[in-house]
């Protein structure tokens, strides 16, 4: 018998990566909102992988309880993910996850998901196994840039979405000095948040290339007004003055 994979957060993202671990024979240990982890960890000391899939609001409770025994597995899969939300463990295996799953439907792929950390090519594996494709990275600067990607892509369609709703296409054949702008301060509050300059051209390809593979995603999702609040909580955390996010924020924020 192969080790287990403990999930915690059996929602609708932990599903999918719990279905790929049993492709390949892997046990599946869910905890629950219920299950005390320090408890399960009492029993199973030496899981292959712990998936944290929960959302990112409940990212950090879930970390500070993470077990000892525990602290070498991890792998993280939330949005909005940065390096400073898992400062407190040592190089976790990390998915910026680009597919898109919801109640009801299958997984849709946009473009495939890359994957870093010493687990990296087993969370391939079984993605792999659902025909779903991601890429391993040989390099955490890597990993950086594609989260960075990735929080580019949510926040510059989320945020623009409050203002002129509509598809992630539309955005930017309809809307591209709003997203420009909006994109150039989301880049911005990155580099001040992870103390890294970028270059920005190659982050608004990286942006327009996820448009281009499903150019029919909604830009406003229902968390767009948290993340929008998020955001200029950060900034101002920073001293950042992001005036377009403000003016989104006073017109649409709610």
């Amino acid at each position: 018998m192969k080790p287990p994979v403990i999930v915690i957060g059996i929602g609708e993202m932990g599903s999918v990566f719990a279905r790929g671990f049993l492709r390949l024979g892997y046990p599946i240990y869910p905890v629950t909102r219920d299950i005390d982890p320090g408890v399960c960890a009492a029993s199973c000391p030496d899981p292959e992988l712990v998936l944290v899939a929960v959302t990112e609001s409940d990212l950090q409770p879930v970390l500070d309880q993470i077990p000892v025994a525990w602290e070498d597995r991890l792998c993280l899969l939330q949005n909005e993910l940065l390096p400073r939300d898992w400062a407190a463990f040592d190089n976790p295996t990390v998915i910026s996850v680009w597919f898109e799953k919801k109640k009801g439907m299958d997984s849709k792929p946009i473009i495939p998901s890359p994957v870093y950390g010493p687990h990296a090519a087993l969370v391939a594996e079984a993605l792999g196994a659902l025909d779903i494709p991601a890429r391993v990275l040989d390099d955490p600067e890597k990993l950086l840039v594609e989260l960075v990607i990735k929080n580019l892509y949510i926040l510059t369609s989320n945020l623009c979405g409050l203002a002129v709703g509509g598809s992630v296409g539309a955005l930017w054949t309809e809307h591209q000095e709003l997203a420009s702008r909006v994109a150039g301060e989301v880049i911005e509050l990155q580099a001040a948040l992870t103390g890294r300059q970028f270059e920005r051209e190659s982050l608004i390809e990286g942006m327009v290339a996820a448009f281009e593979g499903d150019p029919e995603h909604q830009c406003l999702g229902r968390s767009a007004p948290a993340r929008l609040a998020r955001a200029l909580e950060q900034a101002a955390a920073q001293d950042l003055d992001l005036p377009t996010l403000q003016d989104l924020q006073a017109r649409h924020g709610g």
